[in-house]
């Protein structure tokens, strides 16, 4: 069996899942309120993405796309990271109590903590170092909720 099957298969699968979710859950209408969160994360994320790599928090010991221009994964940080802050700001619930909010946040931050865990344990996609699950639940939802304070700040006449 080929080194890495696996990885390249959760790499390829990962990314026609997303690309098709994208085309799939955004309305077109709403295309430029799609655009702005997606942009803005791959800011935030290729920013501290970049930090946690090369402090040597994090690894990620196989890298499908563009392996040799960074270190970081390059589907999770400008790809599926990016798309998920869309569908939690497209679908984030602005007229519901402030407990719905949260669970909002719990269950678009849990989702990307889980699957990076199971990620961790069963695969060479990423590699924790000096970093655990909690961190990264951290680090998830303070994004989101930066995110979302662009995305609210920058939509504020049309929202």
């Amino acid at each position: 069996m080929a080194k890495y099957t696996v990885e390249k298969g959760i790499s390829i699968s990962s990314t026609i899942v997303t690309i098709l979710l994208l085309i799939l859950l955004i309305p077109k209408e709403k295309i430029r309120q799609a655009l702005i969160p997606f942009l803005f994360h791959q800011v935030l994320t290729w920013f501290f993405g970049l930090i946690v790599v090369e402090k040597g928090l994090i690894r990620y010991p196989f890298r499908y796309y563009f392996s040799r221009s960074n270190k970081s994964s390059f589907i999770f940080e400008y790809l599926i990271f990016p798309a998920f802050a869309v569908f939690f700001n497209l679908f984030y619930p602005v007229k519901r109590s402030f407990l719905m909010k949260n669970i909002h946040y719990l269950f678009f931050t849990s989702m990307i903590t889980f699957f990076e865990t199971i990620a961790v344990k069963y695969t060479k996609l990423i590699e924790y170092k000096k970093w655990t699950w909690y961190w990264s639940f951290i680090t998830i939802w303070i994004s989101y909720f930066i995110n979302n304070l662009f995305y609210r700040w920058y939509f504020k006449k049309t929202l």
